[in-house]
């Protein structure tokens, strides 16, 4: 085969499928969405909030709150049991991609270590 064809069958191959469809996922959204879940504005950016954002869960069905420490240069994840201080230089990548099932509402993970397995995911 040439490398064109190589190309074109790796690509098709390497094609992720959508986070809401994935197993680990779906058993979080099948719960439903948060009672108190913000809704996602499309297309908008907005610097950091000074304030908590919560309405969240996390991948155990427990509610998350994020707050944002510019002044200390650190995220904090807050759940019922325990706050996670976390310093913006440990955080690897950000992703976010809206649910198929309800576009206002977004999955997002906060990778934490050098490989997938250490994202913090946030429904």
């Amino acid at each position: 085969p040439s490398s064109a064809e190589i190309a074109a069958n790796t690509s098709s191959v390497t094609k992720k499928e959508a986070l809401s469809k994935q197993k680990i996922h779906q058993k979080v959204l099948d719960k439903g969405k948060p009672e108190d879940a913000m809704p996602g504005i499309a297309g908008v950016k907005q610097p950091l909030p000074p304030h908590p954002l919560n309405g969240m869960v996390n991948k155990t069905g427990g509610k998350v709150r994020l707050t944002f420490k510019l002044e200390e240069d650190s995220l904090w994840i807050g759940t019922k049991a325990r706050t996670e201080k976390i310093s913006m230089s440990n955080i690897k990548n950000v992703v976010s991609e809206k649910i198929e099932s309800d576009p206002n509402y977004h999955i997002m993970g906060i990778q934490l270590g050098p490989t997938e397995l250490s994202i913090y995911w946030i429904y």
